[in-house]
């Protein structure tokens, strides 16, 4: 158990040194860049669930990203900077936690289920502590962290989150954006921790 805790932390420990390099470094990509697709970027700042441009036609839907790390613990336990939030749940429980029951109830994308038009976007702003990806998966699985999706009973990774850009993970504080594209069922989920999902269905553009 206590190696592979020491992996998982070098994982995620890895994970929040290249978001904070990313951020420190005057390269940076910001807004939407030739790393991404154009229809997904990572802003700085929680955006509000507000309507765009009325010649848009389109609304933003609100994703908020939770989680309730305790820094103390978990940053003993994974790596200085991995939880930069007051308190919590500590690093033991959150094991004890996907241990028993494959997640941990804090840490979940709130709604879990959304209906949407193509044309929409989807904030997600991450609210908590821990850095996080609100990543489009054809089909649910596990994400970039063995330990996690071992105890998360997810042992197939997900291929897209195999395939990750540098603006794909969410520091604390910062909203990315998704606009989707194309009608009918889209997975999202954290591929850092799998078990955190929204499945939305969407509408042909009215």
């Amino acid at each position: 158990m206590t190696f592979r805790i020491i992996a998982a932390g070098a994982l995620l420990a890895g994970a929040v040194a290249f978001v904070a390099a990313c951020e420190r470094s005057p390269a940076a990509p910001t807004g939407q860049n030739a790393g991404m697709s154009a229809s997904a970027q990572v802003t700085g700042a929680a955006a509000p669930a507000a309507p765009l441009s009325a010649a848009q036609g389109r609304e933003n839907i609100m994703v908020n990203v939770h989680d309730a790390c305790d820094a103390d613990t978990f940053n003993a336990a994974i790596g200085a900077g991995t939880c930069v939030r007051n308190g919590g749940v500590n690093f033991d429980e959150f094991v004890a936690q996907l241990t028993a029951h494959g997640s941990a109830g804090a840490w979940h994308f709130a709604p879990g289920v959304a209906n949407a038009s193509v044309g929409e976007t989807f904030l997600a702003s991450n609210t908590g502590g821990e850095v996080h990806t609100f990543t489009e998966v054809a089909e649910f699985g596990g994400g970039i962290v063995p330990f996690l999706n071992q105890l998360a009973g997810t042992p197939n990774v997900a291929p897209e989150c195999n395939a990750l850009e540098p603006d794909d993970f969410i520091a604390p504080g910062a909203t990315y954006k998704e606009t989707v594209d194309h009608k009918g069922t889209v997975k999202f989920q954290c591929c850092i921790h799998p078990w955190m999902r929204l499945e939305a269905r969407i509408s042909s553009q009215n």
